[in-house]
């Protein structure tokens, strides 16, 4: 029983549930899912990072799929939103430039984040039971795969947007958005063999 005098349990309680905690905890597992792999990290080690107990942290997630999902949410929202309004373009070559520069716009904005939605296994399994993502995702590769002379079973799409999503990824921190935006478009363009849209006819 705690006295009226004793804080200490009190403060420590307080602590692992203070308003932020949550964000608190997506931030380092997004630090340690790009440093570790989604598989390779556990509630507990989380826990340990942030210095709070394994009950904080289930208090706010109850599985490492869930909290894999509240990360993934918000991006792939924001991917949603961008395949929305590229499928609405005039011509091919318009729709995949808009899915492409949208696209990079998020990876720049989320570049840890960008690495694991991307490249991580995890993700996958994730995805197979929220089909509302996988669709999103099937949108996206046809929007850049439609502009491919050939059918290649969209691998030149696959290649640009795992490119630039590993690009977003591994730049220096140095680089600033902005210039960071510009270059994996241009690089994107390349591999997708887009013009710039001002020397289109």
């Amino acid at each position: 029983m705690v006295g009226e005098g004793d804080t200490t349990a009190t403060t420590t309680d307080d602590a692992e549930w203070i308003p932020g905690t949550r964000r608190r905890v997506l931030d380092t597992a997004v630090s340690l899912f790009g440093r570790y792999s989604v598989a390779g990290t556990s509630l507990q080690m989380i826990a340990d990072e942030l210095g709070l107990t394994k009950a904080a942290i289930y208090y706010h997630f109850r599985t490492r799929d869930q909290l894999l999902l509240a990360l993934m949410e918000p991006i792939f929202t924001e991917i949603a939103g961008v395949v929305a309004v590229a499928e609405q373009q005039p011509d091919a070559a318009s729709r995949a430039d808009a899915m492409l520069t949208g696209y990079a716009d998020i990876v720049t904005r989320h570049r840890t984040l960008a690495a694991v939605t991307t490249f991580d296994p995890s993700v996958r399994s994730v995805l197979v039971s929220h089909p509302q993502w996988s669709g999103v995702i099937d949108r996206q590769m046809a929007l850049l795969a439609d502009i491919e002379p050939e059918p290649s079973d969209g691998v030149t799409a696959s290649v640009a947007l795992t490119g630039v999503a590993g690009g977003a990824s591994t730049a220096s921190h140095r680089i600033d958005d902005e210039t960071l935006r510009a270059q994996l478009i241009a690089a994107g363009r390349r591999i997708l063999g887009l013009p710039h849209p001002s020397s289109r006819s």
